[in-house]
């Protein structure tokens, strides 16, 4: 039998450490701000741009992508979708917002700026989530792989499979890229995985338990937490939830 001394030397020499299997470290939350959100919103996607906030909204007939202001909840400028597609996630490309739909296998291009449309792209599957780093994009389905995809094309280049302690993480929904980190809601629940996009591993939970009802929403299978945004900038980390009449900025902080 290896004894533990030569267990744990043979653990470090095949680059396994004790901190391996510890579970994954979990975060609460201060709200440090909280707006008006508009409560008919059935947010799929948020992102932040140069001090305004760009969210698409799901639901046949009612699909479409704003540019929001932040302090008042006011919708400034909107593109509705068409009313056979069910809208999801965006992310900022380039001058560019691609805007994915459930379960038609395809997207939108719009342009960042005037929102018309300019092209449309294809993928298999369902679209659920979208963010980008920059140099590529990434794509959520609901299933515990996210999707790499090339920004020029939007065509797959790898998955990403998504595990927590071990296991695969599913249910995968709406994306944010933080300081190197691809932050995920997963859907139905009050967290928010924070995942390495090298590894998969999920370095860390968000807990935002309460924070509905915080924003005076009554449980409810479909108007759960979803949509994340990131001011890079000045550090600012922003959440809402489906037909939420709140916005928050939270800081995160460790969970008593």
């Amino acid at each position: 039998m290896m004894n533990i001394q030569k267990l744990s030397g043979w653990l470090l020499a095949v680059g396994v450490s004790a901190a391996a299997g510890a579970a994954v470290p979990v975060q609460g939350y201060t709200v440090k701000h909280s707006y008006p959100h508009d409560a008919k919103a059935f947010t799929q996607g948020l992102f932040f741009k140069d001090g305004f906030l760009y969210e698409s909204t799901g639901q046949y007939g009612a699909s479409s992508v704003r540019k929001v202001e932040i302090a008042t909840g006011k919708v400034l400028q909107k593109r509705d979708l068409p009313e056979k597609v069910f809208g999801e996630g965006i992310a900022l490309v380039g001058s560019n917002i691609m805007a994915l739909t459930w379960m038609n296998q395809g997207g939108f291009v719009l342009d960042a700026a005037s929102f018309e449309a300019k092209a449309t792209f294809r993928y298999q599957g369902e679209g659920w989530g979208l963010t980008s780093d920059g140099q590529r994009v990434y794509m959520s389905d609901g299933s515990p792989y996210i999707r790499v995809l090339d920004p020029a094309t939007m065509q797959e280049q790898r998955r990403i499979h998504v595990t927590a302690d071990g296991q695969p993480v599913a249910k995968l929904n709406e994306l944010e890229w933080v300081d190197g980190i691809i932050y995920a809601n997963v859907w139905q629940t009050d967290r928010i995985a924070r995942i390495d996009p090298i590894t998969g591993r999920v370095i860390g939970w968000i807990d935002l338990a309460g924070l509905s009802a915080k924003a005076g929403v009554a449980p409810d299978s479909d108007n759960v937490l979803n949509g994340i945004a990131y001011d890079s900038r000045q550090k600012r980390l922003f959440v809402t939830g489906k037909r939420w009449p709140r916005l928050f900025e939270i800081e995160l902080r460790p969970r008593r």
